[in-house]
């Protein structure tokens, strides 16, 4: 079983838009019926028995039963009017000048990992990848704790045997899931082998996330790409 937190979102009007064919009470009915399902299947539930529909303006987020800190959520619903926003894929940007043209070191930031020790160059591409997030939400009106999904790309560093999953999910806790749900304090996050400490961005969000190993990416280069879907919150919500 797992824990459900409800997000509302914007206006309490119901009806269609002016000239919008109105949804029949039996498709909403489907559609509440469907995500409820798809929650069950990712292991999440909703609240009550008998409040198992999203609401048209809502997200709901499954999150593992008894974690005060999980770093994704099982599942996320939404409802039918709830605005969404897609991102593209993203991949982090050339900014270590004093790293070879298309080494996997040149798309890493000197300015993001300083400092730290042990980072590992996945790590920081990663960082690189989710502040090219950041500033690709702000320019939609949005912010990362807005984020509902991500998928992550990773191909393996030169010389390793598999992706370095590790590097990544610890650049993430640097943006996302940071915040402890209980006591709503900051929590403490490590960058490569260094003690731990505040994040980069105190970011409670905890979206529903897949992360693969892939062949190629599309920059020679690039070991990380990222692509998010945030959903816009309701007015003064932030």
């Amino acid at each position: 079983m797992s824990e459900v937190r409800k997000m509302s979102h914007e206006g309490s009007h119901t009806g269609s838009p002016a000239g919008a064919p109105k949804r029949s009470h039996k498709r909403k009915a489907w559609i509440a019926l469907g995500t409820a399902a798809a929650l069950a299947l990712a292991g999440g539930t909703v609240a009550d028995a008998h409040d198992n529909r999203i609401g048209d303006k809502e997200v709901r987020v499954a999150l593992p039963a008894g974690q005060t800190n999980p770093s994704i959520a099982t599942g996320v619903g939404t409802g039918a009017e709830v605005a969404i926003y897609q991102s593209s894929g993203l991949g982090p940007g050339a900014l270590n000048p004093n790293a070879p043209a298309g080494s996997p070191e040149k798309y890493t930031d000197p300015a993001l990992t300083a400092g730290a020790e042990g980072v590992t160059v996945t790590e920081a591409q990663s960082l690189v990848v989710l502040k090219a997030i950041q500033d690709n939400l702000k320019a939609a009106g949005l912010t990362p704790a807005d984020v509902i999904t991500m998928k992550c790309y990773l191909m393996k560093p030169p010389g390793a045997a598999t992706a370095d999953y590790a590097g990544w999910n610890r650049a993430y806790r640097q943006f996302f899931a940071n915040i402890d749900l209980t006591s709503k304090q900051v929590v403490p996050v490590p960058m490569g082998t260094s003690p731990a400490k505040a994040p980069i961005l105190a970011n409670n969000a905890r979206p529903a996330r897949a992360t693969m190993e892939v062949a190629s990416l599309a920059v020679p280069g690039w070991l990380v790409e990222v692509e998010v879907t945030a959903a816009y919150p309701a007015k003064g919500k932030r």
